[in-house]
């Protein structure tokens, strides 16, 4: 076996076991399942595990250096209406080709499919133009999210009920395995764009613009369609008792989803074969190494895709329902905070995040304090969503006011903490959120007699929206340790003294 997908697969095993063994254990105390149900958990963690590695070594291969290479390449001409349309064009392609997209429009059938996607993609696609350009013209980012975000609360008012907790899922959903490891590449290769000291700061942000898109998107369409009722797609638990049985189940699904991904990594393939055609940027050898690359992506996502959706959505919704309808419901908020702790180790695009970081960082961001404060800031996020689900206030009690201190600590923290925790919202929330936490919710909701599309919708939201102020609150902390080494005559008075630009970018 390849030595380095050895080791991603080590990597995503101690990231998985921990929320595998956690259900295993309810399965056991609290929630007796058969064991055709557990088995077929169990094998989906072992698809989880394994596609993982593949995606996590496939994305360092293919998708980081496609997207920074086109990055650097756009600063190399002076046509900006061609970069424009060019990063237009690209925002529009891997959002439709973002899997977790095709999941939320089955949620909404008010609106059909296409135009729901369509939609997303063109709201994506217009706010990484607005990306670029803040990165060009050297537009504060912090100013940017509070005048967006200004505008998407306003404009929730005139959005029906319904719609207000799926417009803030989708900002969390589109940005998922796909589309994050190619949008946090594009802004490191825009970056070099730029010589000055700030310009490594402004490489993050890309992601958190972004997710701004498909909330106004689905928000539109809300008042567009105005539907007088909305439904949702209530999760199936299939009856299993053998092994065949579990079997079988993956079987009839793989080829669902390979040609789900393989649809939807198509046109990415598509679009950098004409970029490499006209701009001739990569060599023979690193084409290769991209291909290859492209190929582990490939596997990686079909084996996750499938792991997660035949195995985890279930269990997920039956532990939910189960736990609900018991008397000690109240267990439900800590058990939410432990589940959200251990979950966000096993996105895909979260260890992508976090290697970024480090390495534009020269390690003085460590992938470690990275992975803790997400992890807190998660459970925190989930058991505020139990909260919610148990009580069912409104979500605009949790949102209001997280993101006015979101935006309040932008001006306290250095700048590159306020991109990468604006970024890291949109990372947390994947496929792990919607596929598990997501049903997990739902099934709270029923059990409780609650609205499922006001209370358990919005869960999604709500984990993207915690890593906004636990990555901001680790800055500041970063900060009273930088004017502590400056009381100390250490010379280092500003975080820029910590991380040297200049080496990274010469590494890069």
């Amino acid at each position: 076996m390849n030595p380095k997908l050895k080791e991603k697969i080590q990597e995503a095993f101690s990231s998985v076991l921990p929320i595998s063994a956690i259900v295993l254990v309810l399965s056991t105390l609290l929630v007796p399942m058969s064991i055709g149900t557990i088995v077929m958990f169990v094998v989906g963690a072992a698809l989880l595990v394994v596609g993982m590695g593949f995606f996590s070594l496939g994305a360092d291969m293919s998708m980081m250096p496609m997207g920074e290479g086109i990055g650097i390449q756009f600063t190399k001409t002076k046509k900006l209406w061609l970069v424009i349309g060019a990063c237009f064009l690209m925002g529009l392609i891997i959002t439709i080709a973002e899997p977790d997209l095709q999941v939320l429009a089955n949620q909404v059938p008010a609106v059909p499919n296409n135009t729901l996607v369509m939609s997303v993609a063109v709201g994506v696609g217009v706010f990484l133009v607005i990306a670029l350009l803040r990165i060009l013209f050297r537009i504060s980012l912090s100013k940017m999210l509070i005048g967006f975000y200004i505008v998407v609360f306003g404009l929730s008012i005139l959005v029906p009920d319904n719609f207000v907790s799926l417009a803030f899922d989708a900002g969390g959903v589109t940005t998922g395995p796909i589309t994050v490891p190619f949008i946090l590449a594009l802004g490191t290769g825009l970056a070099h764009i730029r010589s000055d000291k700030g310009s490594q700061d402004d490489s993050f942000g890309l992601v958190a613009l972004c997710s701004i898109g498909p909330i106004l998107a689905v928000m539109i369409l809300g008042i567009c369609y105005n539907p007088q009722e909305a439904t949702y797609a209530p999760v199936d638990i299939p009856v299993v008792e053998t092994m065949q049985d579990v079997l079988r189940q993956f079987a009839v699904e793989l080829p669902h989803y390979a040609k789900e991904v393989i649809s939807a990594v198509l046109p990415i393939c598509a679009f950098f074969v004409i970029f490499q055609l006209i701009s001739r940027r990569f060599r023979k050898r690193q084409l290769a190494k991209i291909s290859v690359g492209m190929v582990y992506t490939l596997i990686g996502l079909v084996l996750f895709l499938t792991g997660v959706n035949v195995g985890f959505i279930p269990v997920g919704s039956l532990l939910g329902s189960e736990l609900a309808a018991a008397p000690y419901k109240w267990i439900l908020v800590p058990l939410g905070m432990l589940i959200g702790y251990f979950i966000v180790a096993a996105e895909p695009a979260v260890h992508v995040l976090n290697k970024q970081v480090e390495d534009i960082s020269a390690g003085a961001i460590p992938s470690s304090a990275m992975n803790i404060c997400l992890s807190l800031g998660v459970a925190v996020s989930v058991g505020l969503s139990m909260v919610r689900v148990l009580t069912g206030v409104s979500i605009y009690c949790f949102l209001i006011p997280g993101y006015i201190i979101a935006l309040l600590l932008t001006f306290k923290v250095p700048k590159i903490f306020t991109g990468i925790a604006f970024d890291s919202g949109g990372v947390a929330s994947g496929p792990m959120t919607s596929t598990f936490l997501l049903p997990f919710a739902m099934g709270v909701c029923e059990g409780v007699g609650g609205n499922v599309l006001t209370d358990a919708f919005g869960i999604v939201a709500m984990v993207a929206m915690t890593p906004l102020i636990a990555i901001q609150l680790m800055g500041l902390l970063y900060k009273k340790r930088i004017d502590a080494a400056a009381e100390d005559d250490t010379g280092a008075d500003d975080i820029d003294d910590i991380i040297d630009y200049e080496e990274v970018t010469n590494d890069a």
